[in-house]
């Protein structure tokens, strides 16, 4: 995996908007993930909460590998995907994990996760997780703590039953490093962690607290996954494509060609006068708006003064796009840029 590549996050877009919801949602929905709660299971007989979860099961499984085999039709430079959370709900809770384990249900399981990782290999597609904000292995709580281990082995059980995991970075799984003992909780935790977790990890810098130099505290342990949206809010600026820290964070990758984040504040910044050309300077956007406000992703790369910015970063980087519009996102940007990928 050496070209440079963009991506998006688990969901799919259908080109045609004009469409009605109706329309949308059944071409959408044939590619996404649908969940059920526990309090719905609660409310109906055990044999009824675990056919309607081996319907949501079957289905998501099926839809992330339409969703694969639309994303190995696209061009080489847009292979790339991060794969939902969402599979297998309520994997990791107590309640339900006993659902999931036994063997026949386990091998049925393992046959399709492998028919997903034979697709990605075979087109080429850099895959990714990205376990949710309850994932916190910093955390002071020993109970948030053994949750959060849970749930991250959970997303190890999936690399795993794909065939990843096998060695380091073959599959990137990324956390923020969250929780009141921060990094230092990390380090506790890191022993538990399965050979597959560790092999797969990575640590995101993010905007409030745990910051770039945070995660390069770890880069022994693990790569550093650069943000540079969050890295923009957490330090009110732009980091340097030539910042001496951007070379530490490739060198935190052992020779994997490393992975970004990428994302922009929502389209509405417009409306407040910040045109497309210019750079998004934070001391003029804190004067209209709080910082909070800055959060929010945007539904595609709005700001061209950040897409030349983030273009800076795709000679050593590939990068991740966080964007509500998803592969159309993606797709908008590649056409624009397309030149930019071709070297």
């Amino acid at each position: 995996m050496t070209h440079p590549r963009i991506g998006f996050a688990c969901q799919y877009r259908h080109a045609i908007r004009s469409l009605s919801l109706a329309e949308l949602k059944v071409l959408e929905t044939a590619c996404n993930t649908r969940t059920t709660t526990l309090r719905w299971m609660d409310g109906v007989s055990p044999q009824v909460a675990q056919d309607k979860l081996l319907e949501v099961v079957t289905h998501n499984l099926a839809a992330q590998l339409r969703l694969l085999a639309y994303v190995a039709e696209l061009p080489p430079a847009l292979r790339m995907l991060r794969l939902s959370s969402d599979l297998l709900p309520f994997y990791s809770h107590p309640r339900v994990r006993d659902f999931y384990q036994g063997v026949e249900r386990q091998a049925w399981l393992g046959e399709r996760f492998a028919a997903m990782g034979e697709l990605a290999r075979g087109a080429d597609i850099r895959l990714s997780f990205h376990p949710g904000q309850f994932c916190v292995l910093g955390s002071d709580k020993p109970e948030v703590v053994e949750n959060s281990l849970a749930e991250f082995e959970y997303h190890a059980d999936m690399i795993r039953m794909m065939g990843y995991g096998q060695r380091f970075q073959d599959f990137k799984c990324n956390v923020h490093i969250a929780g009141r003992l921060g990094g230092a909780g990390v380090r506790a935790v890191w022993p538990r962690l399965s050979q597959v977790a560790r092999h797969c990890i990575t640590f995101e810098n993010e905007e409030k607290v745990y910051g770039v130099d945070d995660c390069l505290a770890l880069a022994d342990l693990a790569p550093v996954v650069l943000d540079i949206h969050h890295c923009w809010v957490n330090e009110n600026d732009y980091i340097d494509p030539h910042d001496p820290r951007v070379a530490r964070i490739i060198d935190s990758w052992r020779g994997v060609r490393p992975t970004m984040h990428y994302s922009q504040p929502q389209e509405r910044l417009q409306e407040l006068g910040f045109a497309a050309e210019r750079k998004l300077e934070m001391a003029e956007l804190l004067k209209v708006l709080n910082k909070r406000d800055l959060y929010g992703h945007s539904e595609v790369m709005w700001n061209r003064w950040t897409n030349d910015y983030a273009l800076q970063f795709l000679d050593r980087f590939d990068i991740m796009f966080e964007a509500k519009h998803k592969n159309q996102a993606t797709l908008l940007f590649y056409e624009q840029y397309k030149q930019r990928f071709a070297g």
